[in-house]
Parts: structure tokens; sequence; C-alpha cells
């Protein structure tokens, strides 16, 4: 029987507080640095899981989709319109990172979700448009206390598609419009996935500001607004493909991760159709 996968999305509103109460100010602030606050702030929180079953060929399902939402609902009952620093006791001695809140729902939703014909394989939450914090719980070469972080940005660029090993003919036959001699442009979306083990204190696998310090540095100075053929070293003998691109990217942040975190995932959209992903050889 074919194995399926169910994807089901959620949301949730809460208020978290980068604060522990038994803890000084001053060691609040060593701890969360800016993010440092009694009251905190609050967010629409996005979910999504997913869940892997054998199809039954009677029912047409691999799970009924009434008994996943009647779990998930069940899981998320207590974030829903709390502060979670204060009213969910998890989070009296967790920190409420994105990377906790996704452990936390891992639990109640395998607590919560009995049926026996369909597991749970993963589990993304979106804290914001551009930061996601997801755990794989069907990878046999990570461990389950795992959990990925995505940092999402985006970029202007030009690029000609011009391999300089073909000749002038063939390159226009095998790029056409795309090998116009001024090149065109596009609004590069990147996501960089990070995997690590949440601290014990902090809850984050890895320094957020360092992290977007790196992606400064590697990503947004070198190639926004440039023009890949033209203004960076890259591509000025390499077809600024966005194949070769993804895998560019890779190479300048793979071992600029700030520890103990480790580089996952590349992905590059070059348009709302075309995605390219990379995780190394």
């Amino acid at each position: 029987m074919a194995t399926l996968t169910l994807r089901r999305k959620a949301m949730f509103s809460a208020a978290h507080a980068y604060w522990f109460a038994d803890r000084t100010d001053e060691e609040n602030r060593a701890i969360f640095g800016k993010w440092a606050s009694r009251w905190g702030h609050g967010h629409n929180y996005e979910v999504e899981l997913s869940v892997a079953g054998q199809l039954d060929e009677t029912t047409g399902m691999v799970v009924n989709i009434t008994d996943v939402d009647k779990a998930l609902k069940r899981a998320l009952k207590p974030l829903r319109d709390k502060h979670l620093t204060y009213e969910v006791p998890y989070f009296a001695t967790h920190a409420p990172t994105t990377e906790n809140i996704v452990r936390f729902l891992g639990e109640q939703f395998n607590t919560e979700f009995t049926d026996p014909a369909a597991r749970l394989t993963k589990i993304i939450v979106w804290e914001t448009p551009t930061l996601s914090a997801s755990m794989d719980f069907d990878e046999s070469t990570e461990s389950n206390t795992m959990v990925c972080l995505t940092r999402c940005l985006d970029f202007a660029a030009a690029h000609r598609l011009h391999a300089p090993g073909l000749s002038e003919t063939d390159n226009l036959a095998i790029f056409g419009k795309c090998n116009n001699p001024r090149g065109h442009g596009h609004n590069y979306g990147v996501e960089v996935t990070v995997i690590g083990e949440p601290d014990s204190v902090t809850g984050m696998i890895v320094d957020l500001v360092a992290l977007d310090r790196v992606l400064d540095t590697e990503i947004m100075q070198r190639f926004d607004h440039k023009h890949l053929n033209d203004d960076t070293e890259d591509f000025a003998a390499t077809n600024p493909t966005s194949e070769n691109l993804t895998v560019a990217i890779w190479r300048h942040l793979e071992n600029k991760i700030p520890a103990p975190a480790r580089l996952k995932r590349v992905v590059v959209r070059e348009t709302d159709r075309n995605f390219f992903e990379y995780e190394g050889n």
C-alpha cells in the first residue's frame, strides 16, 4: 500500500516574554540581550504539522482529517490567547522561544493523537513570515531533540544566463531570452535553515543576532542590488543559474554559522514557480 503524508495548518495568538522571574534584571539581559523584557510581546503563530501513514484502500484516506483537527485543537488549547511565560507551566522553566514552542507542540500532539494508522512526522511553527522553527520526527539521521530554525530574506539582483564554456550560438539556443546580453532581474527569496539542540537556558539553537549578521555579510552585502555576472567574484567565470547561486550561498555560509548550530539547508526562490534546494554533499 502507498504511504502518504497529510499536512494540516492552524493558527494561534499568544504573547511571550524573554524573562525568567527567578533571575535578576542583569541576568535576564545577559541571557536574552535586546529581547529581554519582563512584559514581552505577541505573535500570530502559524502551525503546520504532517502525519504520515499507509493509504486505506477502503476509505481512500490515510487518516480521518477530523481526528487530526481534534488532536491539533487540544494540543493548541494551552497556548491560545495566553501569555506563554506567565500562564503556561511548561514555559515557566523553558524560555518561550519558537524552538521550544515546536518541542512543546510535538509532545502535546503525540499525546493527543492516538490513531495507530498514522504518525507525526514534522511540525513547523512560524513566529513571523521570516522566522520559523521545525522538528522532524521521521529522520533516522537526526536526534528527535534537534530543532531547525529557518531565517528568510530576499534580495534584488540581475543576471545573464551565459555559460563561458559554450559558444554564443549554443548559449542562445539553450537559454533563449534569459541569454539577453543586458541580462534580466529577480527578487530572489532565500531560506537559510540551521539545526541544533535548544540551549537549556536560552531555549535557542543559535544567537539570532549573530546569525543575522552572518546572513547580511555573506548574502545581502555580496548579492543585493548587484549584477551577478559583472559585480560578483562568484560568477565572474561561472554561469549564474539559480542552481549555482544556491550552492554558492551554501559555501559562503557553511563554516560561518554561529556554533553550536550548523547549516542544514539553503533554498533559493527565483520566482514563485522556481525553487532550488541544497543540503551540501
